[in-house]
């Protein structure tokens, strides 16, 4: 089935373009959501009003997301969490809690931006890519410290290697959470 796309939709399409789709995920999915229309030439000039007026939002919402990009690269995050001796942790460390840890520092970012391969489950140092929006990409540098006893965090181990294999900004280490 055709159908005239209102919004970005990964994988499928971008706002204004006519696209086919199967018959359900329009039926079920696209249409009650208001994600799509039929492409009658009506709705292809309605659409065409409203995209000039979306077009300055998102140059402003790419703008936004590329200042707040520049600060994750900018800031790195602490995650304590225990841990075995031999560094594993029991359980692991979440795309929420790294979402609550940004949200201290006030960076307020959603977990769908976070493109974690799976659950981190050991001590270290990660870099975490971050998409905030399709033209705009970034890095996190999450630190995973071991609890102490008491409750604290336990001092990070100076490591030259991270997790995803690239070297350490030792810059950011004092930006800590």
């Amino acid at each position: 089935m055709k159908i005239l796309l209102r919004k970005n939709i990964e994988n499928v399409g971008k706002r204004g373009e006519i696209v086919e789709v199967a018959d359900g995920y329009a039926r079920n999915y696209l249409f009650p959501k208001n994600f799509a229309l039929k492409p009658t030439p009506q709705n292809v000039k309605q659409l065409e009003t409203e995209k000039r007026h979306h077009v300055q939002q998102e140059a402003e919402e790419k703008e936004r997301m590329e200042q707040i990009g520049r600060r994750l690269r900018e800031v790195s995050c602490t995650i304590v969490a225990r841990a075995d001796r031999d560094g594993h942790l029991y359980g692991s460390v979440t795309e929420a809690m790294i979402i609550a840890a940004l949200a201290e520092r006030n960076i307020k970012i959603e977990a769908r931006h976070l493109r974690l391969e799976q659950h981190i489950k050991d001590l270290g140092v990660y870099n975490i890519p971050v998409r905030l929006h399709p033209e705009v990409e970034s890095q996190l540098k999450v630190w995973v410290v071991e609890e102490t006893e008491d409750g604290s965090p336990a001092e990070p181990a100076d490591t030259d290697s991270e997790k995803s294999g690239e070297p350490a900004d030792d810059k950011n280490q004092s930006t800590d959470l």
